[in-house]
């Protein structure tokens, strides 16, 4: 039975990939950062099959440790601080956790045992403002965040390992991959939980930034399967995983609001309170590579999307 360890387990995308890995026999070790409490809710349902326990990509000692008594065959970082409007507010903390926690990782893997697959989970924030649309993987990065920034650095770091060291670093530049797990500070859940709100009577309006801003956005379950297919290769690489296809704000909320037999135009305020500091251009994936090397693609749909986040957290209002 193969071992994977992923940092971020308790995230969307650790619940998702951890789901996947087990299906596919695996032993799942999930690292949870330090605190009193770990919060569970995502992977409550599976808490039974893995093995949960406490690391912290700020501590480097803690990473030898797990990684000398769980021996992973493949690592997934996909542990970060990866609220963009949050990295304004905490630049420094965003920059020590998400670019020097990959360089802790990464030599804590060289120490450990440098044969060890890893994945970095990069992100289309790194391309800003865009230089070329659509984006692929040799499109030059210009982010426009702490965040970005910090996930710029946690890319080059991993493709230096892997190029001085001969490691199997990969890295993943996904873009934005949404679900109903997806935390209700990011705005594609904002929009659905008040969706089901407003149609239960709970509030009357919905409070949002920029709506022309667009998006390249997928389904969160889709993409940790091209994570999984990129340890798999028989050399590590660079891949976008996105749909190519780019829909606005505006869009996603009059498909969640007519959803519910609502018109989004009724309920929707725009706030500047919710504009960046400094707005992203067109984040538009060209995805052919992953396409081609990795057999992937994209299941779920943008509609699909939108309608299966609004349902979920309709049920969830109901029950309670």
């Amino acid at each position: 039975m193969p071992t994977a360890l992923i940092t971020g387990i308790t995230g969307q995308d650790g619940s998702y990939l951890a789901e996947l890995l087990l299906k596919k026999g695996y032993q799942v070790v999930g690292v949870a950062r330090r605190s009193s409490t770990v919060t569970s809710e995502r992977i409550k349902h599976i808490l039974d099959d893995i093995t949960v326990v406490q690391g912290d990509l700020q501590d480097q000692g803690s990473l030898l440790s797990l990684l000398e008594e769980y021996k992973p065959g493949e690592v997934y970082n996909l542990a970060a601080q990866s609220f963009v409007p949050t990295s304004w507010n905490q630049p420094a903390l965003t920059g020590d956790v998400t670019a020097l926690g990959v360089t802790r990782l990464l030599e804590a893997i060289r120490f450990v045992n440098p044969k060890i697959r890893f994945y970095q989970a990069s992100s289309s924030e790194m391309f800003g403002k865009v230089l070329e649309v659509p984006q692929k993987e040799d499109t030059p990065f210009y982010p426009r965040s702490p965040y970005g920034v910090a996930k710029v650095y946690g890319h080059w770091i991993t493709v230096n390992y892997r190029e001085s060291f001969d490691m199997f670093a990969t890295s993943g530049i996904l873009f934005n991959h949404e679900s109903p797990r997806r935390g209700l500070e990011f705005v594609t859940r904002k929009i659905s939980n008040a969706v089901a709100r407003i149609k239960l009577g709970q509030t009357k309006e919905l409070r949002l930034g920029n709506l022309e801003s667009q998006r390249d956005w997928g389904f969160a379950g889709d993409y940790v399967e091209a994570m999984w297919l990129m340890l798999q290769q028989d050399h590590p690489d660079n891949y976008v995983i996105g749909t190519g296809e780019t829909h606005a704000v505006r869009e996603f909320c009059e498909i969640a609001f007519s959803h519910v037999g609502l018109d989004y135009k009724e309920f929707v305020v725009q706030d500047e309170k919710f504009y960046r500091p400094a707005e992203v251009d067109l984040l538009i994936s060209d995805p052919s590579k992953a396409r081609k090397a990795l057999r992937w693609e994209p299941a779920v749909s943008f509609r699909e999307l939108v309608t299966m986040m609004v349902d979920s957290d309709l049920a969830r209002l109901k029950q309670g």
